[in-house]
């Protein structure tokens, strides 16, 4: 709070007429970064909702790079942050998954969101996204005959750049993939052997 109070040029005591805490500013902080991530509730298909809401996070996360860590260290009875899980909540209700399966679909998907970003490297300072110079220090670090594995992926992408837009894309990609064949079959359970009725997609 001090060193706060000192980059804003006020006194440290000045801001507790504004906020309770540190912890009453990083829940702020927290849920002001919750509400600038985009997701879409009409006329979209849920796939392509979650999609455009991983990439909107992304974006988010990549503005405000300490951003991903601190939210999962957050309680998330906030307000802003209940009306984000309910945004995202709303969306795979209506396309018909029941309340454990979107449930286990917001938690994986949210684990992959912010997961992905907390362990990606940032590139070295000069150096473009695809980290080939961070590839050829590892590279450079194998002993010759050891981890061949390891080595060969070094090798890969010491020589090209790491897409890193491709790679999250695939790990979203059989995701969702994953999470309609368990909504379609926790739709035929739902309407039962025998029956064409549509599963209910109603908010509960």
């Amino acid at each position: 709070m001090r060193e706060l109070g000192r980059r804003l040029g006020i006194k440290a005591a000045s801001l507790y007429n504004h906020i309770a805490g540190k912890d009453d500013l990083l829940d702020a902080l927290a849920n002001l970064v919750l509400s600038e991530i985009d997701v879409p509730l009409e006329n979209v298909e849920w796939k392509d909702a979650m999609r455009r809401r991983a990439i909107s996070a992304r974006g988010v996360f990549a503005r405000h790079r300490w951003a991903a860590g601190l939210i999962d260290s957050r309680d998330r009875r906030g307000r802003e942050s209940l009306a984000y899980v309910d945004r995202v909540l709303r969306v795979l209700f209506r396309a018909g998954f029941s309340t454990s399966a979107a449930a286990n679909a917001f938690l994986v998907l949210d684990s992959y969101i912010y997961g992905f970003e907390r362990q990606r490297p940032a590139a070295p300072a000069g150096e473009k996204a695809g980290g080939t110079e961070a590839a050829r220090e590892v590279l450079a670090a194998i002993p010759d005959g050891e981890f061949p594995f390891a080595a060969r992926v070094a090798r890969e992408y010491a020589g090209k750049p790491f897409d890193v837009e491709a790679a999250f894309e695939f790990g979203l990609g059989l995701i969702l993939d994953g999470l309609e064949r368990s909504r379609e079959r926790g739709s035929r359970i739902r309407r039962g052997p025998g029956t064409d009725a549509a599963p209910d997609a109603r908010i509960l």
